[in-house]
């Protein structure tokens, strides 16, 4: 699979904020960390297509791309004080607020692309709750997106167990994965991904966290020269739009939206293992050697985790509790 996103077309990607010749009745503005070319900003790129194709131009969408406007950690108060109409935001980044959305950071509990799908289904058991709760916090989740699972980053070697974190410095993005990281005997040190770069490159921390599709989309091969994939954590990203401006559009504004985040929801889910294959050979052609841990070691993994547990289920109350028993079933 050469490209998740081919045939956006080079022209649409090369002017995501541009004005376009149509005088809109609608602008909605969109931030995201991340580079346009990663898949998340090609998945953003194919909602504005589809966005303005259908609505004959009344809205037009601009996307800020590279934390142009707000850093990752900045969205959730952005769009929900309307300071923008709409972001992209990991889903932890509401852990704040709603502790149980870091159920997707439960070590290895959502480890097969099966229980993925089945966790981030619309309207299903798991999202569902974790969608209407963000409604809270100002906000209206518009679609997920899916970025993969957690794997971790080194030079010299891989870190093949848990021994291999002890006394070293490692950047997380959630504290969830912080509690995995102490649990496994590292030191976690909070980093927003448009700043992995150069902590990797300056030394400030060991290892690294991330997907490995960031670890394309960001050139990381240039830092790091190894990838253990442990798969330990499912990473989500959300689309977020301010709630008061939602209800503020007409009734066929929100369709014509609805129906492109849903395209762009099953496109980036269905596209999620092709866009991670791709970065693993590019990846090894760039140098970078990847190390797959053996089951004996993925279970000592397992073992030296369930601390990580026993927090959550301390801090995620009823929300949490719920959450954990439908993901049982799964």
């Amino acid at each position: 699979m050469k490209t998740a996103f081919a045939g956006l077309g080079v022209a649409l990607v090369l002017s995501m904020g541009s004005a376009p010749a149509w005088a809109a009745d609608l602008t909605m503005r969109i931030s995201l960390q991340l580079p346009l070319k990663s898949h998340l900003g090609q998945n953003l790129a194919l909602f504005k297509e589809e966005v303005e194709k259908t609505s004959d131009g009344s809205i037009e969408i601009e996307i800020y791309d590279s934390a142009q406007l707000y850093k990752d950690k900045e969205v959730p108060a952005a769009v929900g004080s309307g300071a923008i109409e709409a972001g992209v935001a990991s889903l932890t980044r509401y852990v704040g607020d709603i502790p149980a959305v870091d159920i997707f950071y439960q070590p290895f509990l959502f480890d097969t692309e099966d229980k993925v799908k089945k966790a981030t289904a619309k309207g299903g058991p798991i999202r569902g709750p974790i969608d209407e709760a963000i409604e809270d916090t100002g906000a209206t989740v518009l679609w997920w997106q899916a970025y993969g699972g957690a794997v971790l980053l080194s030079n010299g070697g891989p870190i093949k167990s848990p021994e291999d974190m002890v006394g070293k410095k490692s950047r997380v993005f959630g504290k969830t994965l912080g509690d995995f990281v102490q649990a496994t005997g590292g030191a976690p040190t909070m980093i927003s991904g448009s700043e992995q770069y150069l902590a990797y490159q300056r030394g400030t921390v060991d290892i690294g966290m991330t997907g490995v599709s960031g670890v394309k989309s960001r050139s990381l091969w240039e830092v790091m020269d190894t990838i253990t994939v442990t798969n330990h954590a499912d990473i989500e990203f959300i689309v977020v739009v301010n709630t008061e401006w939602w209800e503020g559009l007409t009734d066929e504004q929100r369709a014509i939206l609805t129906a492109a985040a849903d395209k762009a929801d099953a496109h980036v889910r269905d596209a999620m293992a092709g866009i991670e294959a791709e970065a693993y050979e590019a990846a090894e052609a760039n140098g970078m050697t990847v190390y797959r841990p053996s089951e004996a070691e993925l279970a000592a993994w397992r073992e030296a985790s369930q601390p990580v547990y026993d927090a959550f289920t301390a801090k995620a109350g009823d929300l949490g509790a719920k959450l954990m028993d439908a993901a049982s079933g799964l």
